[in-house]
């Protein structure tokens, strides 16, 4: 057994209970690691699949956009420059928290609309309906957008805590428990071969 393979420490029966009590600890932290690593990759997969559906809405919602917009100019004209200049500050802004899984606090965005529309008017003389239409649409669009920004950054998030704590958990198991065993298994021997020197010892001084 070389050195790299067992902790350096002095065989005695206290350093034996002492490393008895850090294998026992070692699995528990290992069992807890795994069990960690589980509920982390269970949440990674639910999240793919998710912004897999989240984009293919999307996509979906971002061609209805684009019609509903071209109606809208078709019946109201180009008002473009309209709605620039009545804009003066973002209506829709994002409300970031966490969520807690397993110890790993990931980002959680979440849309809200604050102030009050400046362009309500616009398409009042005509092409009202197509307008609004666009802007309840566009509004859907922003809010799935969201949506899969902040599911994408915690699937970022996550696949890093993921890899992280497998590293962890394979060094418990392949680095730090098999060099616990070996340490166990050399002071075990050390300690009989110790025994057995007395008992031989004592055996000659009775003869």
């Amino acid at each position: 057994m070389s050195g790299k393979d067992k902790l350096a420490i002095f065989p005695s029966r206290m350093n034996l209970t002492i490393m008895k009590t850090r294998l026992k600890g070692a699995h528990k932290g290992h069992s807890l690691l795994k069990k960690k690593a589980d509920a982390l990759t269970l949440r990674f997969r639910s999240i793919l699949k998710k912004i897999i559906d989240t984009k293919l809405l999307v996509g979906d919602i971002m061609k209805e956009a684009s019609y509903s917009l071209a109606e809208a100019k078709f019946a109201a004209g180009d008002f473009t420059q309209v709605v620039l200049e009545k804009v003066e500050a973002a209506r829709t802004k994002i409300r970031t928290g966490k969520d807690n899984v397993a110890g790993v606090q990931l980002p959680n965005f979440e849309p809200f609309s604050e102030g009050v529309d400046s362009n309500e008017l616009t398409g009042l003389s005509r092409g009202g309906q197509q307008v609004a239409h666009a802007r309840e649409v566009y509004g859907k669009a922003v809010t799935l957008l969201i949506d899969l920004a902040s599911m994408q950054t915690a699937f970022i998030v996550l696949d890093e805590a993921i890899k992280v704590t497998n590293r962890r958990v394979n060094a418990i198991e392949h680095v730090i428990i098999p060099r616990i065993e070996n340490t166990i298994s050399y002071i075990t021997t050390e300690l009989d071969e110790r025994d057995r020197e007395e008992f031989y010892r004592l055996a000659i001084t009775v003869v």
